[in-house]
């Protein structure tokens, strides 16, 4: 007998009416607004009637993902239903999916096996479409700019100095560089142009760094658009942009309610990606979700090069955040890819290629431990072709870190298969931390970046390629410098090249390009060859992906 896919597994799920999963966190009808039977939204006065409330915040990361998979989503889906099978009050708080990986090589994000959010084609496909109103704002504050140029420009904008791209959710490489408003005057001013993927857009992190509607006006009037011929910023206050795209974001901002196959209530709220973004749900989310129970289990994109320092560096220190425990998801058969092994061969035991892989998990743990301060365990994601002596050895070599390996069988068991791993968070929540960043705020651009490259990915520094010295010096000028680092790189290695796997040494990132997002509240740093819009893969997961004649779903994971 096969096992089920994701997807027949969670379409054969009974699942409870939302109002009843509200009902487990004190929410009354009057307190949610119903998509549908099993989604709804949660008002923003739950946040302030239920503030003097404070969780523990878990917060679950990787080591630097593989094809093989790592499972952080369902381990941290089926560590929030070990916590509620030992008797817990917990919310899971996860980001939304993009359309653009669904329809892509990935699939699609919610968990996986028996560790899943539903309705889960819902949350894959539109969900509550919090990012066609992201979207709409990002295109609207475009439209208004280029209106403003066509009208006369009366701000005298540099068309060669316009930073504000257009956004579609979806992997589309066609749509990177294009040339816009051609066709004659009536059809506005010729200019190179072009878009990024929807959760890269500077809307997307404002949305999810942002407290309150009154502070999501206040961060969206930041945003820089352009620059003027005098060097001067042309924000979206000064198109007058502000009012209008807040009102398009009026519900995308309330997080969203779901639950787990085991009725756990989920917030999943905004997606912003790791390497091109910082990479976390909502500060809103996070703070509903720890406002109302006592356990909440978050996740970072990426392994904790990424996510986990963004999590921590940007997230925590804008919102005020202490995570109380970490979890670094890992599996045997990434850490066999990270010594060599290709991916046809990971089943097989190899100690020796287990060996070489281990320095990367062990150097993400270290950085957790060492470098924040955090109370830290390491959970396999168990695959039936585990060996003892495999796991054995990734024991004793995170036993060297003072981190305890439990072993997580969430996917085949559900919250039987995390109860391990609760254990062991609630052992670790009641223990003291002096969690710490990983720089300060004072530190000029170029030691933040240096901090992240030498503490982080134990880089030899970075080097400034083209005009980043320059940029440097433009945005301290103009008042940016005090800003926390958003580090746009590959997520395959502590590298920015992804080809260098496991642990490497003797290298230098290599930053090319440096703007400021002043609406989110940070500078990015683009590495290596990152980009901002992703393309579809040979294959794309598009071409299995279909829909029958009483409207089930089939081939979205």
């Amino acid at each position: 007998m096969g096992y089920k896919s994701d997807i027949e597994i969670a379409q054969s799920t009974i699942m409870q009416p939302i109002t009843e999963v509200a009902e487990k966190i004190g929410l009354s009808n009057d307190d949610i607004e119903l998509y549908g039977k099993y989604k709804s939204k949660i008002n923003l006065d739950v946040l302030t009637k239920n503030s003097a409330h404070q969780g523990k915040l878990i917060l679950v990361t990787a080591m630097s993902p593989t094809p093989a998979g790592e499972g952080k989503t369902t381990t941290t889906v089926g560590l929030a239903d070990g916590l509620n099978k030992i008797g817990k009050k917990v919310i899971v708080a996860l980001r939304e999916p993009s359309l653009g990986p669904v329809f892509g090589v990935k699939g699609g994000a919610a968990g996986g096996g028996y560790a899943q959010v539903v309705p889960m084609e819902d949350i894959n496909l539109h969900f509550t479409g919090d990012f066609h109103a992201i979207g709409a704002a990002n295109n609207l504050l475009a439209a208004m700019l280029d209106n403003h140029i066509h009208q006369g420009n009366a701000l005298n904008i540099d068309l060669e100095n316009i930073t504000w791209h257009r956004c579609v959710d979806m992997n589309d490489r066609q749509l990177r560089f294009i040339e816009d408003g051609l066709g004659g005057e009536k059809n506005g001013t010729p200019r190179k142009d072009s878009f990024d993927i929807t959760v890269a857009s500077e809307i997307m992190a404002v949305l999810c760094l942002s407290n309150d509607i009154e502070d999501l006006k206040k961060n969206l009037s930041n945003i820089i658009v352009a620059y003027s011929k005098d060097g001067k910023p042309v924000t979206a206050h000064d198109l007058n942009a502000v009012g209008s795209m807040a009102v398009l974001l009026k519900d995308a901002i309330k997080p969203n309610l779901v639950q787990t196959l085991e009725h756990t209530p989920t917030l999943v709220h905004g997606g912003p990606f790791a390497n091109i973004a910082h990479g976390c749900n909502s500060i809103i989310a996070t703070k509903m979700a720890l406002a109302l129970s006592d356990y909440v289990v978050t996740e970072a994109g990426f392994g904790a090069d990424l996510g986990a320092e963004k999590f921590l560096d940007i997230k925590c220190r804008k919102a005020g955040l202490k995570p109380n425990a970490v979890v670094v998801v890992a599996t045997v058969r990434a850490l066999k890819h990270h010594g060599g092994v290709d991916k046809e061969n990971l089943i097989k035991e190899n100690l020796e290629a287990l060996e070489a892989g281990l320095p990367n998990l062990l150097r993400h743990v270290d950085n957790m431990i060492s470098v924040y301060k955090l109370n830290t365990v390491v959970a396999i994601n168990k695959f039936p072709t585990d060996t003892d002596a495999e796991i054995n050895l990734i024991k004793e070599k995170c036993a060297g870190l003072g981190a305890n390996v439990i072993l997580s069988d969430v996917w085949a068991r559900g919250g039987d298969g995390g109860v391990d791993l609760a254990n062991e968070i609630v052992n670790l929540c009641e223990k003291p931390n002096n969690f710490t960043f990983a720089y300060e705020d004072n530190l000029t651009i170029m030691e933040k970046l240096e901090a992240i490259a030498k503490k982080i990915y134990r880089a030899d520094g970075v080097e400034l390629v083209g005009n980043a010295l320059e940029q440097i010096k433009s945005l301290e000028k103009l008042g940016f410098g005090k800003l926390p680092i958003c580090m746009a790189k590959t997520q395959y290695s502590f590298s920015d090249d992804p080809k260098k796997l496991g642990a490497p040494t003797g290298f230098k990132i290599s930053i090319r390009n440096l703007k400021v997002s002043s609406g989110a509240g940070f500078i990015v740093a683009l590495t290596g060859e990152i980009m901002t819009m992703p393309g579809l893969p040979k294959v794309p997961a598009a071409e299995k992906i279909d829909i029958d004649k009483d409207g089930k779903i089939t081939g979205l994971f």
